[in-house]
């Protein structure tokens, strides 16, 4: 997380520099009335001087260090708080579809609830890690699609592209919101050739993700809400300048695309 120098950071330090300021002017009125006086004054000056120096480094150190830490718990606290929002109004409409199927398909329900199972438990052990391995998020996509195939009654053309070069580390649930975007915005109103186009690619310490999915394009515009503020923030806080996003549409073609430098 980027370091900046903050209002009261700026405060601390010209209060440092004053500080400073009045004890040389004071070392220099002493020196002056008393050189030549007593033997041995401009060493005990220095080293009075030296010990007022560290001292007052010391304390300034401790400050902007607190700061730092108190800024740093502040940011986590928050990234905490905007990876609980992931997913949730996905479950919830997963489990309005079990509910369906419970009694009218038993053993799809059961596979239903195996793949949910294993979602759910991602989400919540694996999404309070800091990172983990880009391998897990794939299969995590992976079982996000497989859900879906098994919710819908219509055919769906979805094709995921993986190469990862090696066992690179990101952020948990990191993509998902992308994905969910490119269902619930997409496929979800489309009654025929719905299609959702998923690259990932990992090299050189380099991750690129790409989502291609088409729309109806005479249904109004929907709110992303706040699931790309979301991902947006999160970004933000872990991949300060080492990430690009970007969106783009096209008549009924939409476009989304991540690059994350580790």
């Amino acid at each position: 997380m980027n370091f900046k120098i903050t209002n009261r950071k700026k405060k601390i330090i010209k209060r440092f520099y004053k500080i400073v300021l009045v004890l040389i002017g004071i070392v220099l009125v002493i020196f002056n009335d008393t050189f030549g006086k007593l033997e041995g004054f401009v060493e005990f000056i220095a080293l009075y001087f030296i010990i007022i120096f560290i001292t007052i480094s010391h304390w300034l150190f401790k400050q902007i260090k607190s700061i730092i830490k108190l800024k740093n718990e502040k940011a986590k606290t928050e990234l905490l708080h905007l990876k609980s929002q992931v997913n949730p109004h996905f479950f919830f409409n997963t489990l309005n579809n079990l509910y369906g199927l419970v009694g009218s398909d038993t053993k799809k329900a059961q596979e239903l609830i195996l793949k949910l199972s294993d979602m759910m438990r991602y989400s919540i052990y694996e999404g309070e890690k800091e990172v983990v391995t880009l391998k897990a998020e794939v299969d995590y996509l992976n079982n996000y699609i497989g859900l879906h195939k098994m919710r819908y009654h219509k055919q769906i053309d979805v094709k995921f592209e993986a190469e990862i070069e090696d066992d690179y580390k990101v952020m948990p649930l990191l993509f998902i919101i992308l994905l969910e975007n490119a269902f619930k915005h997409g496929i979800e109103n489309l009654s025929k050739d719905a299609y959702v186009y998923i690259t990932i690619k990992a090299k050189d310490n380099k991750v690129f993700f790409e989502i291609e999915n088409n729309f109806d394009q005479t249904l109004p515009k929907e709110d992303k809400g706040i699931g790309l503020k979301n991902l947006k923030r999160r970004l933000e806080l872990v991949y300060p300048k080492k990430h690009t996003l970007s969106f783009s549409a096209t008549e009924n073609v939409y476009k989304a695309k991540l690059t994350l430098q580790l």
